[in-house]
C-alpha cells in the first residue's frame, strides 16, 4: 500500500505492476467500496501497470468533510488526480461513482489522459428512493437491498456476497449514504460531446443499477466512444466475471 498527502489529507492506493510497457490505469471504486474491489485487474499487470485508490473516507484514505454533491465529487476528483500523477497514470477505470469521479475529471481536470474506462455506470446516477430512505434509516435494509440478485452481482459465490456486505458495512453508513447522495445528484448528460479521449463504457447485461442502455448512450454521445456487455455479470462484473472483464479492458487499452 502507498500514501500520496494533499488538500490535507493522505490518500491510499495500491499498485498491481508486473513489469509491463502499456498505459498505466488507475482504478477507481464505487459507492461504500475499497481498492480490493479491483483485486483481479492485477492479473493484467504484466502488460498494463494499474494502481487501485481509496477514496477519501474508504479503506485506508483519511476522510474529508464535504457534503454529498459537487463539494465531494471535487475532493474524490482531487483524490484520483493526485495518485494518477504521483503514479503517472493516464487511464482512468471508474465503477458506478468511480466513473463518474472519472468522467467528472475528463471534464473539469487538466490530468494529462489517454482513455477512460466506464464501468458500470452512467452519465446520470438516480438512486432510487427505497435506497436513500434505507441509507438514512437502516443501514443493514440498505446493503441487503444492494446485494439483491442483479444489483451489484448477477450470481456470485456466497463468499463474494458476504465479502462485499462486510466490505459495506466497514465503511459505514454516513460515507455509504455521501456516495450515493452524491450519485445521485450527479448528471452530465448533456456534457459528454466535451470529453475529448477515446472511452469505453463497459456494463455487465444483468445490471440492474446502471443498466446496458446507460452504456449505449454514453458511446453514442462521447465523439470517441464504445461500449461493451459482458455476459453473466451485474453490476461488479470486474469482480464476478474478471476474465471477460480484463479481456475488453485490455482490449481497449490495446488500441490505444
Amino acid at each position: 500500500m502507498e500514501r500520496v498527502t494533499h488538500d490535507g489529507r493522505a490518500t491510499a492506493s495500491r499498485r498491481f505492476d508486473r513489469g509491463g510497457d502499456g498505459p498505466t490505469v488507475c482504478f477507481v471504486h464505487g459507492s461504500g467500496g475499497t481498492k480490493d474491489v479491483w483485486k483481479s485487474q492485477a492479473r493484467i499487470a504484466d502488460r498494463f501497470p494499474g494502481v487501485a485508490v481509496d477514496l477519501s473516507g474508504h479503506g485506508d484514505s483519511d476522510d474529508v468533510s464535504t457534503p454529498a454533491g459537487r463539494e465531494t465529487l471535487d475532493a474524490y476528483a482531487d483524490d484520483v488526480v493526485a495518485v494518477a500523477e504521483a503514479t503517472d497514470a493516464t487511464v482512468l477505470c471508474g465503477n458506478s461513482l468511480g466513473g463518474a469521479v472519472a468522467l467528472w475529471i475528463a471534464l473539469e481536470r487538466d490530468l494529462a489522459l489517454d482513455g477512460l474506462v466506464l464501468a458500470g455506470t452512467g452519465a446520470k446516477l438516480a438512486v432510487a428512493e427505497p435506497l436513500r430512505d434505507a441509507l438514512a434509516g437502516d443501514f443493514d435494509r440498505a446493503v441487503s437491498l444492494l446485494h439483491e440478485p442483479d444489483r451489484l452481482f448477477h450470481d456470485a459465490p456466497a463468499e463474494y456476497v458476504e465479502l462485499s456486505e462486510a466490505a459495506m458495512r466497514a465503511c459505514g453508513r454516513e460515507v455509504t449514504e455521501r456516495d450515493f447522495l452524491t450519485c445521485h445528484r450527479f448528471d452530465v448528460r448533456d456534457r459528454l460531446d466535451a470529453v475529448d479521449v477515446p472511452a469505453l463504457a463497459l456494463v455487465g447485461a444483468h445490471d440492474g443499477l446502471t443498466p446496458p442502455a446507460y452504456h449505449e448512450y454514453l458511446a453514442e454521445e462521447i465523439p470517441d466512444g464504445e461500449w461493451t456487455e459482458l455476459p453473466d455479470a451485474a453490476h461488479l462484473a470486474m469482480l464476478e466475471r474478471p476474465a471477460a472483464f480484463n479481456e475488453a479492458l485490455s482490449g481497449f487499452l490495446d488500441r490505444l
